[in-house]
C-alpha cells in the first residue's frame, strides 16, 4: 500500500504549498482529507464483508466435519432399543354411576380473622399566635419596607467641545 517516509512527506508538502499556494492549501488538504477518510471506509467495509465471507466458509467446515464425527460415533455405538411405554389402566364408568366425591379440604374455625390496621390518630394543630405570640408580636412591630423609587437612566456622554 502507500508508504510515506518523512522526506518523502516533506516534498510532497513543499510541491504542494508551491503549486497551490498558501491561501487554498487548507481548503486543497480537507477535500484531500475527505476522499482518504472515504477510501479508508470503503477498504473497511471490503475487509469486513471479506472476514464474514472467510468466517462462514470456516463455519460451515467446522459443521461438515462435526457431522462426519456424529454419523461415525452412532454408527459404532448405535442406540439401544427402548423398551415400549406401558399402557394405562383405563376404567370404564357406567353411564348411571353416581360421581365419584373426592375428600374435601376440612376447615378450622381457630383461624384468626384478618382485618385492615387501624387508622393513626391525627394530632391537633396549635394555632399560630397560640404556639409563639413573640413571634407574631415582633412580626406586627416591624414596619412594612419603604417602596423604591425608580432608578433614573444615565444621560449619554456630552460631546467633547470643539
Amino acid at each position: 500500500m502507500l508508504d510515506f517516509n518523512a522526506p518523502e512527506f516533506v516534498v510532497v508538502a513543499i510541491v504542494a504549498l508551491i503549486f497551490i499556494g498558501p491561501k487554498d492549501l487548507p481548503k486543497a488538504m480537507r477535500f484531500v482529507g475527505k476522499w482518504v477518510g472515504k477510501a479508508r471506509a470503503v477498504a473497511r467495509q471490503f475487509r469486513s464483508g471479506f472476514d464474514n465471507m472467510v468466517r462462514e466458509a470456516e463455519l460451515a467446515e467446522l459443521e461438515k466435519q462435526w457431522a462426519e464425527e456424529n454419523a461415525r460415533i452412532m454408527s459404532e455405538h448405535p442406540p439401544a432399543a427402548l423398551p415400549a411405554p406401558e399402557a394405562p389402566e383405563v376404567h370404564h364408568v357406567a353411564e348411571d354411576a353416581a360421581p365419584v366425591m373426592v375428600e374435601q379440604p376440612a376447615f378450622v374455625e381457630d383461624t384468626p380473622a384478618v382485618s385492615a390496621p387501624a387508622p393513626k390518630p391525627k394530632r391537633a394543630r396549635k394555632p399560630a399566635a397560640a404556639a409563639a405570640p413573640e413571634v407574631a408580636d415582633e412580626a406586627a412591630a416591624k414596619p412594612a419596607p419603604k417602596p423604591r423609587a425608580p432608578r433614573k437612566k444615565a444621560a449619554p456622554p456630552a460631546e467633547a467641545a470643539e
